[in-house]
């Protein structure tokens, strides 16, 4: 049976009156866990494999459940990022950049359904390259091994330094406070204390929640605090809830870009939304760079990470069906529900067992027309959080942060933590320090450490691995161009500069 055969065959499992009401149900639970800050994909996933299993679903009905939840966190966790700016989960931080200056320009409305529309083509890209290239990308994603990984992460940070516009200096140090928090907490290898001060609280490190909802929330909290004593109103969302034909077609080559980058950053094991949609963003900046709007509520820089959150989550199931290999800690958390069934993923599972891939991959497409639909009708509930008064706002804010840290460990210490990292935030934010920088450089410093340590282990500790690969050398090469392109900016401004100087 050729692949479009076995496609029919998979819709013939998704489209059965209990499989679409899963998937449904799926979605729903999906976009609130999504909305909720501190929670995120693998934690709405994780708590509902325990249910599904108690329920009896059958394998194919869990699965499309699961993946259901996955696709609609993605969703969700946009409308916290473009109306309070505070990420629901790491993959939404680079949506706050432009999301939430463009709500607060009065277009909440226009920023939540294009970020819908863009969700929508991203998933539906990434799931007709699982279609057509899944077991072809599989094989090159084997291609990838730890010294790879670590000159990749070394390139999405320099990345930001590069992309920053007018304040690189800045956007590095960001990258290295990052970089430096992510060091807090015992060396696995070693056992050693690093960072910690003697603080057995700090000694399993720096929890993401804990410093996202640090850094974004009560940073965030300070800001409209602040708003509330000088006298300023809450914001008002325009009348327009829908983006217009002019809008979607300017982000259209944003959408198809962002889409295949997701889809090929998805499938590296590993790399996982939050690598996807920072690439996607600063790729669209740097193609923007003349027009300078981007972090003011560029249409685009709300596309390109929105499109490549979801074409990264579909794409990330290429490796586990292909591989049995997780493409990030949600499907890693599926995985694991496979094992509950007692299924072994791999090729020999497209052949063994069709009824449940192809009725998951054509679930993917099922649940993104699912998704779309029942959000945009949705978009004018939610602008509804912008005419909440700060004096309410505010402490409806603070609790569901407080919940959301304390879910993860019960300890009063992630409270306090939070706070004092939330105040190191809001100064930053004064000092025009970008935030996401640190949050980018916490989650891919142990992604850096953990790749590089394996690497050294694989040569015995000779560095000369990080440069023994075609990949790595085309990798560092990209790397010393980013390095380089701030410079290069400075120069021509100071060049152009002088021209208009010596015609004046």
């Amino acid at each position: 049976m050729d692949t479009l055969g076995y496609l029919s065959q998979g819709f013939g499992v998704a489209l059965t009156p209990y499989n679409l009401v899963t998937a449904l149900c799926g979605t729903l639970i999906g976009t609130v866990v999504g909305l909720l800050p501190g929670l995120g994909p693998i934690n709405g996933v994780a708590l509902l494999i325990p249910v599904a299993f108690a329920l009896g679903l059958p394998p194919e009905s869990a699965l499309i459940l699961l993946a259901a939840v996955y696709l609609g966190c993605e969703y969700g966790g946009r409308i916290s990022s473009i109306l309070l700016n505070i990420p629901g989960e790491a993959s939404a931080v680079m949506t706050t950049l432009d999301g939430y200056p463009l709500a607060r320009s009065g277009q909440a409305g226009v920023a939540l359904s294009l970020s819908a529309w863009s969700s929508f083509v991203g998933g539906l890209i990434s799931t007709i390259g699982v279609v057509l290239f899944a077991p072809l990308l599989a094989k090159w994603a084997v291609a990838f091994g730890p010294a790879e990984y670590f000159v990749l992460m070394v390139f999405a940070i320099t990345c930001l330094a590069g992309m920053a516009g007018n304040k690189p200096l800045k956007t590095a140090v960001a990258a290295l406070i990052g970089l430096l928090l992510s060091c807090v907490g015992i060396d696995s290898n070693s056992g050693v204390y690093r960072f910690t001060f003697g603080s057995l609280g700090l000694a399993d490190g720096i929890q993401f929640v804990v410093l996202v909802l640090g850094l974004f929330s009560i940073s965030e909290i300070l800001v409209l605090l602040e708003r509330t004593h000088q006298g300023q109103k809450a914001i008002k969302a325009s009348g327009r809830m829908l983006f217009n034909l002019k809008e979607g077609a300017f982000v259209l080559g944003t959408n198809v870009r962002s889409g295949l980058l997701g889809f090929v950053l998805g499938i590296l094991p590993g790399a996982g939304a939050t690598l996807a949609s920072a690439v996607a963003y600063m790729s669209e900046k740097r193609m923007a760079v003349k027009d300078n709007t981007f972090g003011k509520g560029d249409l685009r820089g709300l596309a390109a990470p929105e499109t490549a959150n979801s074409a990264s989550a579909c794409g990330s199931m290429v490796p586990m069906l292909t591989l049995g290999v997780p493409g990030s800690g949600t499907t890693a958390v599926m995985l694991g529900a496979l094992t509950l069934y007692n299924i072994t993923p791999g090729p020999l599972l497209f052949q063994n067992q069709p009824d449940i891939v192809w009725g998951l991959i054509a679930s993917l497409f099922v649940a993104n027309v699912m998704l779309i639909v029942m959000n945009v009708p949705m978009i004018k509930i939610f602008t509804k959080i912008l005419s909440v008064p700060y004096w309410a706002l505010v402490p409806a804010v603070a609790i569901i942060t407080a919940i959301g840290v304390y879910a993860v460990h019960a300890t009063t210490f992630d409270l306090f933590l939070m706070i004092v990292i939330g105040i190191f935030g809001y100064v930053l934010r004064k000092m025009d320090f970008p935030l996401s920088a640190i949050l980018l450089g916490f989650i891919l410093g142990g992604l850096m450490e953990q790749n590089l340590r394996r690497a050294l282990s694989l040569s015995n500790g000779e560095i000369g691995i990080l440069f023994a690969s075609p990949i790595t050398w085309g990798v560092w090469a990209l790397v010393g161009v980013m390095i380089a392109l701030p410079f290069w900016r400075t120069w021509r401004a100071r060049r152009q500069q002088a021209r208009v100087s010596s015609m004046a």
